[in-house]
């Protein structure tokens, strides 16, 4: 599907990193063992293997967040480097985001607070001495660029998502997805030597992976990347480290060239593993044969040794598991899943769906994409029956349904091991077909004995998955049930949504998995739901030809015509008090929009909870707070753009 590229020729180049005879002990188990690695200029690297194979974990020895237990790395010490990493979402700011992404602009912003400092000094102080140290600053802050970084860091959130009214609101307003947003967009404005992006595609929507695909091949430095999308991957990277048994192994070309050079590489291992094996046998039975006789006992004793000594090939793992068992439902469907008509949803600053209409029908494999914000969550909760609206959603004939949202990995008892929680949920299933399962999902041997609250995201994800797989259900609602998850079980979620025969709707923006799971694309789009009946792969080649080409700049590389600061203006008393209570208001209005936003976490929470989602009125009860709630903080966020905008005018 993607062309393979061939690397750039670096024979000659320097490296810009040198990882040699890498060892990193956790404990006593060595997740690198005497690893190499020479990262070279210009390439494009993708960082893969199973989690907890330690792709993090190298990225921060690179960095000098963790020191190797032995082996060394060298760099040039002005390397400069740009590390995007998953411990960026805890970062806090009452800051806009506008002016955190600004803040990467270090030396442009001292000189601009110089500047402004001279400004007003030569109020009262004509000496040439200041006007010469004006006019040297000035000519500093425009060779920086300086009066452009403002729109190069307008430009890159917006490329990620960020409305303009959005880029004015404090970093501590967002959820921790789109803060992450924001950590990249600083990273980007830095312009590093190398790029080390740790999973940067999650928390995106689709057009922010694009936007954001198309940036990065602009991108002039080397770049690693993490990722367990394997179309970024494609798109992006000419060459592919593996991280695996504490060794790292090079692969010239992309993830698809990886794929296919790995299996070819596997098969001569297999072979000589094989002709190893044969031989090893033959010289066993001749060392048997002649061992006993006085004669031979020499020639016996020396091929012992020599067999002693052979360095053994090893046999080829196999790196994808399949799913070997079936998934069943005791009553199927109707022919008619889901009808939804009249369907019209809104919230306070968003209109979602306008008497919109659809039909889900038996058998169809429903994937839901569109950008972030548009109502796909909120379409599934419509389906799924856990949100108001007006209009209605009629459940078909013998439809039993599952939704599988991200708030359910927090409903997972973290006192019970892997197989209690399945046994609790499934317990019609035997201990051998719940085993069964869990192989299917990594969890082999004594795994399955592990508490939950010692798993990783993945892990929890996984057996939440294997969890929704067990019901009893011919309806799957999924809303990005691929977060969390290496490439190999996003592999063995696809073979087991294959043998799912029954129907299933699924929001996710892993485009691999979209493809080799639905039959039908669903987007909504003038609020209304469309559909188009086929594949994701075939919906993109239609929606490329309907859509209106619009230029992409890349941010690096644009130039803007240079124009001088607008001069500040004029603050008499009046404004300056109305400043201040427009600026006390709008503090308050933050505390309110905190707590609202943390009363809203709390009854989502509440929703993922077995006890109320099982029991109706319960549910009805807590969705009605959920809906009041989210009213409340719908209007708080408005109030809040609004004084914001008011300061922005007297500012």
């Amino acid at each position: 599907m993607f062309k393979q590229y061939a690397p750039k020729n670096c024979i000659f180049a320097p490296n810009m990193i040198s990882i040699n005879d890498l060892t990193f002990l956790i404990g006593s188990r060595a997740l690198y063992d005497e690893a190499n690695w020479h990262i070279k200029p210009g390439e494009r690297i993708g960082l893969i293997g199973a989690n907890g194979t330690g792709k993090s974990t190298l990225l921060k020895i690179i960095v000098g967040e963790y020191a190797p237990s032995s082996g060394s790395i060298s760099m040039s010490k002005d390397l400069k480097i740009g590390y995007l990493n998953q411990d960026l979402l805890s970062y806090e700011s009452h800051h806009t985001i506008l002016h955190v992404a600004m803040e990467a602009f270090e030396r442009q912003n001292q000189i601009h607070d110089e500047i402004e400092e001279l400004l007003k000094k030569i109020e009262t102080d004509y000496s040439e001495d200041v006007l010469n140290k004006l006019s040297d600053k000035q000519q500093e802050f425009e060779a920086l660029d300086g009066y452009n970084i403002e729109y190069k860091a307008n430009e890159i959130l917006a490329g990620l998502g960020f409305s303009t009214a959005d880029q004015h609101r404090p970093l501590n307003t967002f959820s921790g997805g789109w803060r992450m947003r924001v950590m990249l967009a600083k990273i980007l404005l830095q312009t590093p030597d190398i790029l080390l992006l740790d999973e940067p595609t999650n928390h995106m929507d689709l057009p922010s992976i694009k936007w954001l695909e198309t940036y990065l091949a602009g991108f002039e430095g080397a770049i690693v990347i993490v990722s367990h999308d394997r179309y970024f991957l494609d798109k992006i990277v000419n060459r592919t480290v593996e991280s695996r048994k504490g060794k790292l192994t090079t692969y010239a070309g992309n993830y698809t060239y990886y794929l296919e050079e790995k299996s070819l590489r596997g098969e001569i291992q297999k072979g000589e593993f094989k002709n190893q094996q044969a031989k090893i046998k033959q010289e066993e039975k001749l060392i048997e044969r002649f061992r006993a006789k006085a004669s031979k006992a020499k020639m016996a004793q020396s091929r012992m040794k020599a067999l002693d000594k052979m360095e053994r090939v090893d046999d080829v793992d196999d790196d994808n598991p399949t799913v070997n068992f079936s998934f069943k439902f005791t009553k199927p469907s109707g022919r008619h899943v889901i009808r939804i008509e009249n369907a019209t949803k809104r919230y306070p600053n968003i209109d979602i769906l306008e008497n919109a209409e659809a039909v889900i029908e038996k058998g169809d494999k429903i994937a839901l994409i569109g950008a972030n914000g548009k109502g796909k969550s909120t379409l599934l909760r419509m389906v799924a029956g856990v949100e108001a609206f007006e209009g209605s959603c009629e459940t078909g004939h013998n439809v039993t349904t599952t939704f599988f949202a991200q708030h359910q990995l927090e409903s997972l008892h973290l006192g019970n091991t892997i197989l209690e929680e399945l046994q609790a949920f499934a317990p019609k299933h035997t201990d051998t077909e719940l085993r069964s399962i869990l192989g299917c999902f990594l969890f082999t041997g004594d795994d399955v004995f592990k508490k939950i609250k010692v798993l990783s995201g993945g892990e929890k994800s996984r057996v939440a998955l294997a969890k929704s797989l067990t019901t009893d259900s011919n309806f799957l609602i999924l809303d990005e049930p691929t977060n969390h998850l290496d490439i190999q079980s996003v592999n063995i979620l696809i073979q087991a949504l294959k043998q799912f025969e029954g129907t299933f709707i699924a929001v996710s923006h892993d485009r691999y998995f979209l493809d080799n799971v639905a039959n039908k694309i669903w987007f909504i789009e003038e609020e209304q739901i469309k559909q188009y009946p086929g594949t994701y792969a075939e919906y993109e080649v239609w929606n490329s030809k309907r859509e209106i080409p619009v230029a992409k700049s890349i941010p690096v590389k644009q130039e803007k015509e240079v124009k001088p600061k607008a001069e500040p203006k004029p603050v008499t008393v009046s404004s300056q008090q109305q400043l201040k209570k427009l600026n006390d208001q709008l503090q308050k209005v933050e505390l309110e929009t905190v707590e609202l936003e943390n009363k809203v976490k709390a009854i989502e929470t509440e929703l993922a909870d077995e006890a109320v989602y099982a029991d109706q009125a319960k549910l009805a009860e807590a969705n009605k707070k959920y809906q009041s709630a989210k009213q409340l903080l719908d209007t708080a966020q408005s109030k809040w753009e609004n004084l914001a905008a008011e300061i922005m005018e007297l500012e």
